[in-house]
């Protein structure tokens, strides 16, 4: 049986509940920068430094365009670099020149907290390394002499412990918030398997087996390809557990469920209907290939046995068949295939019977 797990559509991540998806928070951030960028270009313009200010406007531009391309390609790979390449042009820009009298360095500080959230950690440890060593190089003799930033000595100390401080804190949290999120990921696929299953054999539940029901049926409607269920009852059951006990009737109920495994396609949904009632959904199968899986099934089950003190108990199933019929619904679908399995069990029990309607001359 498939099971779907909620996943961002061009990466396969598992998504979290309550979780910032990463294109969105780009966005936000690309509608944020923007008119900032735009107001520090006419402030440059008014300063008369028209290389600031031309440079700031084609950052917004090509941000602009970068969320544009991003909602006509929908590639987050290409939205994620894109985004990353321009803000760090943008801010090496701005520490190398000192825009606004120097003051605009510390728009360094939102690098970390960006690259880290919006990338893979070890992006993030390059790109913050990247930018430290950068910054270091600035505030030597080496960036003195190609440069000449308007800096004090105690204001380029006080920069990089700072900026060093928060790299290193942003990749601390950033971890913790990876692992947070993977618990939650696997919290959330165990109880999302719990809600599908049933607990002792592993089989779908009711409810799952239904949705999955449902959505067959919907494929027929849609495409018109037939499919067939097999009603089962472990027979006699109620004497093994008066016989034996309840640990043993479990036992039985197991070994009826993995038989169901190992004869069962993968297409195949298999589910516990009910106490030892099971129901299989067999998409793209028509009644003749359904009565020779259920006559498999059967047969393997007849030759099976659960041990018991060097005992072996035996048990049996009666199978009911029915394959869809056009313009019937499915509570059509499930009683006739439980008046085929009433009737294997009327017949003696321990037999495959089809539905009268479809049942084979």
């Amino acid at each position: 049986m498939n099971r779907d797990t909620p996943t961002t559509p061009d990466t396969g991540e598992c998504r979290v509940p309550g979780e910032i998806p990463v294109p969105i928070l780009i966005n936000w951030l690309t509608a944020a920068a923007i008119p900032l960028l735009v107001f520090f270009a006419w402030r440059s313009g008014l300063q008369g430094d028209w290389i600031t200010s031309p440079l700031l406007l084609t950052v917004a531009v090509l941000l602009a365009f970068n969320s544009v391309l991003y909602w006509t390609l929908e590639n987050i790979t290409l939205l994620r670099r894109g985004f990353l390449i321009l803000i760090t042009v943008l801010f090496t820009y701005l520490a190398v020149q000192g825009p606004e009298n120097g003051a605009a360095i510390l728009w360094l500080f939102a690098y970390p907290p960006i690259v880290f959230y919006i990338h893979d950690a070890r992006t993030g440890v390059i790109a913050c390394a990247g930018g430290f060593i950068g910054l270091v190089l600035l505030f030597s003799p080496v960036g003195d002499a190609l440069f000449a930033p308007a800096h004090d000595p105690s204001f380029r100390l006080l920069m990089l412990a700072a900026l060093g401080f928060e790299m290193f804190t942003c990749f601390v949290l950033d971890q913790s918030r990876r692992r947070a999120r993977q618990e939650l990921i696997s919290l959330a696929s165990k109880f999302e398997y719990a809600a599908k299953h049933d607990t002792l054999t592993g089989l779908a539940n009711r409810r799952e087996a239904v949705a999955q029901l449902e959505q067959e049926f919907a494929r027929y409607r849609r495409n018109a390809r037939t499919f067939a269920i097999l009603l089962m009852d472990i027979d006699l059951f109620k004497s093994v557990n008066d016989t034996h006990g309840h640990h043993i009737g479990d036992q039985v109920i197991v070994l009826v469920a993995q038989t169901l495994r190992d004869q069962c396609r993968k297409i195949d949904t298999m589910a516990r209907w009910g106490g030892e009632e099971y129901l299989v959904v067999l998409p793209e199968t028509e009644t003749g290939e359904a009565l020779q899986m259920a006559e498999r099934i059967r047969k393997q089950i007849a030759t099976s046995s659960v041990d018991v003190d060097g005992q072996p108990v035996a048990a049996t199933i009666s199978v009911g068949v029915a394959s869809i019929h056009p313009s019937e619904s499915i509570d059509g679908l499930l009683q006739r295939a439980d008046e085929a399995l009433y009737k294997a069990k009327s017949l003696g029990r321990n037999r495959v019977c089809a539905h009268e309607a479809e049942a084979p001359a």
